[in-house]
């Protein structure tokens, strides 16, 4: 796990990483709003923003606990598709990060063991990260 500055959400991934990607070299719209995300300050991502990039592996150190705290707030966010699409995203995250992060992983499991029975009226999964 990184070691997070006090102002890091003010931040842009790009800043964040000390990696420019420039423009896109191919024009889907995933792609093209991949690359404009990067350039935007973490704390006006929206939770549809979080759920993009979090589904293409992208700025996860920091965009995974920007989504927890969201999911604290609401576990059945719905970011774009449906309630609690966010923490499916989030739940699908790579095993390599969850091994490298395991304090986030802990406070995920312990917002599904909390909202147990929420998620399963809303038919979302309660199985745990493993």
């Amino acid at each position: 796990m990184i070691n997070l500055e006090n102002n890091w959400k003010a931040k842009t991934l790009e800043t964040l990483e000390n990696d420019i990607w420039g423009e896109p070299e191919y024009q889907s719209t995933l792609v093209v709003d991949c690359h404009r995300l990067r350039k935007v300050p973490l704390d006006q991502f929206a939770p549809s923003d979080l759920r993009r990039m979090i589904g293409q592996g992208i700025g996860l150190d920091y965009l995974v606990p920007l989504a927890i705290d969201e999911l604290e707030k609401d576990i059945l966010l719905e970011a774009y598709y449906y309630p609690g699409d966010l923490l499916e995203y989030v739940k699908s995250v790579s095993i390599d990060f969850w091994k490298d992060n395991l304090e986030y992983k802990l406070k995920v499991n312990e917002l599904i063991k909390a909202n147990k029975e929420r998620l399963s009226e809303e038919s979302i999964s309660t199985d745990l990260i493993k």
